[in-house]
């Protein structure tokens, strides 16, 4: 091992391979505990190549000696998959210092940027040449372009722009053999055999390690609202959704759902962030009253390349109707930037809120739209006989079909006891009806270590044989990413 952190050392420079001793990084040991505080590993060094020729480097080398590696982005993740293992024996591998947009083409609506660019600063990018990169997600600030496409995460705006696959158009990786791929084309159209980027986009670094990634764009909207609206059911909002879309048709972009204890959560732990809930409340907040969160909060966001004015009275219409078919009870339009902004912090003080309130059973699951109600009244049924008392922190993207739905043990219960001791069988209620339901385990997180075993068990032998016959062809030595991923 000695040998190995002497050639990394020569290669990279003293500053970017972080020992375990080493306490001139006091960051150290966040890259080897996940964001959710759940999984803690040791690494044998932290390395932080600075563009894809040492990325490839570090690989060789590591193959040389034998030693696995774990790739590392913004370390965002929620499902542990870039936190090294116990054994002190691996290298995580950060792609944070891989982070320059390269170029920005307007005419063709496609921008390069390196796999460690924030994904803040990629929107930023394409907001300066008046475009619009749409990928959204609450951990916008931290997270990396590169984890977004190897665990192809969602977001809010799935429902008119696609996940993350659909916003890439090529890619450049390193194999397992420390080879670089150079795969960063602009195209809409490539039909010349297998399509290599959509195997590498979500394998989360099992087959390689994403360097750089060619972005698909949009016209920049003229024109932005999002409102807040009350439903007192699960159905009405489902009702709502195909409303909004007949009615706002392309311009829908984004419609969010919350029931209403995660977001008394949001207004107990994180009250700034969740000033916007105020508007639905049902007393007044600011007297001192006792306050009660409609049953179901709805977050509809639109965006048009017209003058606001006609947006305004598309979503009039909508709102006059869904009045008029009791689909809702209030409804609160968003009045400036300012409160555009305070409605999405709302909905995205959530995950921030949970993790103050203590630890829970997570679930990142998908079913098709329309099965969104059944699958609610289902798992809460079937939960609350199995663990009377139990919380439920439910809230996601009803647009695409995708809920965060997470359990917490009753008040009488030790957080920490409920998830070591019932985690498996709640996880068995929730994906048992999930997947009766036609649905998902994982709608945008990932598999990482978390949901690994829960896969194996669920896929059909043939995914699974599949997805082990491609890990074996790609990274036959297994080093990238071990223990992630495939059953």
């Amino acid at each position: 091992m000695n040998r190995l952190l002497d050639s990394l050392r020569n290669l990279l420079g003293q500053a970017q391979v972080l020992m375990p001793a080493d306490a001139a990084d006091p960051e150290f040991s966040r890259y080897q505990t996940d964001w959710r505080g759940r999984y803690k590993g040791h690494a044998l060094a932290i390395v932080r190549p600075g563009n894809a020729q040492e990325v490839a480097d570090v690989v060789k080398l590591c193959a040389q000696h034998g030693v696995s590696i774990v790739p590392q982005g913004g370390h965002t993740g929620l499902v542990g998959g870039g936190v090294p293992d116990a054994s002190g024996k691996q290298i995580v591998l950060s792609l944070q210092r891989l982070n320059r947009v390269l170029s920005v083409d307007a005419a063709n609506l496609s921008m390069t940027v390196e796999a460690g660019c924030l994904l803040a600063d990629v929107q930023r990018a394409a907001d300066d040449a008046s475009l619009l990169f749409p990928l959204s997600l609450a951990s916008q600030g931290s997270c990396t372009i590169g984890g977004n496409l190897a665990t192809n995460a969602g977001g809010t705006q799935v429902l008119r722009y696609g996940t993350a696959r659909e916003l890439c158009l090529g890619l450049q990786a390193v194999t397992a053999q420390g080879e670089i791929w150079q795969g960063l084309k602009s195209l809409r159209k490539d039909n010349t055999g297998y399509d290599l980027r959509d195997l590498l986009i979500g394998s989360e670094g099992t087959l390689g390690i994403i360097t750089a990634a060619s972005l698909r764009l949009y016209p920049k909207p003229a024109s932005r609202l999002a409102a807040l609206l009350a439903c007192d059911t699960i159905e009405q909002a489902l009702a709502l959704l195909a409303l909004a879309r007949r009615t706002l048709d392309a311009s829908l972009t984004g419609f969010e759902i919350m029931h209403a204890y995660p977001v008394s959560l949001a207004l107990q732990h994180t009250p700034q962030q969740a000033r916007a809930a105020r508007h639905l409340l049902s007393s007044d907040a600011d007297a001192g009253i006792t306050t009660q969160a409609p049953t179901w909060t709805v977050l509809l966001d639109a965006a048009s390349p017209h003058p606001e004015v006609a947006l305004q009275d598309q979503l009039a219409q909508l709102l006059s109707h869904a009045l008029q078919e009791a689909l809702i009870t209030q409804a609160c339009v968003a009045q400036s930037d300012t409160q555009y902004r305070e409605m999405w912090a709302l909905r995205e003080t959530i995950p921030l809120a949970e993790k103050a309130e203590g630890q829970m059973v997570k679930h990142d699951i998908g079913v098709p739209t329309s099965c969104v109600p059944a699958f609610i009244s289902q798992a809460e049924k079937a939960l609350q006989e199995a663990f009377p008392g139990c919380r439920i922190v439910c809230f996601g993207h009803l647009g695409d079909g995708n809920l965060h739905y997470n359990v917490q043990a009753s008040t009488d219960v030790s957080d920490q006891a409920f998830l070591a001791e019932q985690e498996h069988a709640v996880n068995a209620v929730v994906y048992d009806i999930a997947t009766a339901l036609g649905g998902t385990i994982s709608a945008e997180h990932g598999i990482g270590q978390l949901k690994r075993n829960e896969l194996g068990q669920r896929q059909n032998a043939i995914s699974t044989a599949w997805m082990r016959a491609i890990k074996q062809a790609l990274d036959p030595q297994g080093l990238l990413n071990p223990g992630r991923l495939v059953p």
